[in-house]
């Protein structure tokens, strides 16, 4: 559930792999009780909202409620991240708004990045697998999560389509989570970093409207700056807004279509990795 619109119908996840032989997709049922082949007994999700309900103040009962699920994802969470280590997979979380260049950055990366470990993709949206399919065609492994109502991608999901997508010891493993500047910066999925990508065309002004998810970014990539003659957009009014927020974050300005800044963004990745034992 999402503290900040209320979505978050489960029953409406689905997590789609694409069969490579017969271009078909599989539909893997979304169960929160299986957790890389381990069970866990602490977190009874159905007691946790039943005792929710049952306080009587109505103020404090979608607090209540919403600190569970919370509590749950994040304990989820720390679950992948210990699973993600004891393989040496390095995790990315890339959020944006819808049109940043997300997809389009994740296939020039596949095809140009050159690293010998392989690459694997989870793709969050709400409905289609139109963008598992460009990541396929570009060369790399992709499941597809399909959240219905849900405007982002939670750590039980995200154990769902690894568990599907199996990615191998030392690989890349990029989470393209559902376009949303706002709820997908609440919710732990196990990465190792997090990545923000904002457009050119977006306006220098995001930081201060969506102030939470560039608070959490590890990286903030200003993207399309091949369209910068032609829009109102000042990169260094962007970055103090940006760094008044979040100090610690780099922020890189590239253009995915003409390939400016890319070799930036090779090389955060490689500094950003652990070594593979």
């Amino acid at each position: 559930m999402c503290l900040t619109c209320g979505c978050g119908n489960n029953d409406d996840v689905r997590v789609l792999t694409l069969d490579a032989h017969d271009h078909s997709y599989h539909d893997h049922h979304h169960d929160d009780h299986e957790h890389h082949g381990h069970e866990h007994h602490d977190h009874d999700h159905s007691h946790q909202l039943a005792d929710a309900v049952q306080r009587p103040s109505p103020s404090t009962e979608n607090l209540i409620i919403g600190e569970a699920i919370l509590a749950k994802n994040d304990h989820l969470a720390q679950h992948n991240r210990d699973w993600f280590a004891e393989r040496s997979i390095t995790t990315l979380n890339l959020m944006s708004s819808p049109g940043s260049g997300k997809t389009s950055l994740l296939e020039r990366t596949i095809a140009e990045f050159g690293d010998a470990r392989p690459v694997c993709v989870i793709e969050g949206d709400q409905e289609t697998t139109f963008d598992s399919e460009r990541i396929r065609r570009a060369g790399a492994r992709a499941v597809q999560v399909n959240t219905g109502a849900g405007c982002h991608l939670d750590a039980p999901m995200v154990q769902s389509a690894v568990q599907a997508l199996d990615p191998k010891p030392g690989s890349w493993l990029f989470i393209e989570n559902v376009g949303n500047l706002v709820c997908p910066a609440l919710f732990d999925v196990g990465e190792h970093a997090k990545v923000v990508i904002i457009s050119v065309t977006e306006g220098q002004d995001k930081p201060l409207k969506y102030p939470h998810m560039f608070a959490v970014a590890d990286l903030v990539i200003v993207n399309k700056t091949d369209l910068l003659p032609y829009v109102d957009f000042d990169i260094e009014t962007f970055t103090g807004f940006a760094q008044s927020l979040n100090r610690t974050a780099e922020i890189m300005p590239l253009s995915v279509k003409s390939g400016d800044g890319l070799d930036a963004w090779y090389a955060w990745l490689r500094s950003a990795a652990p070594e593979v034992t």
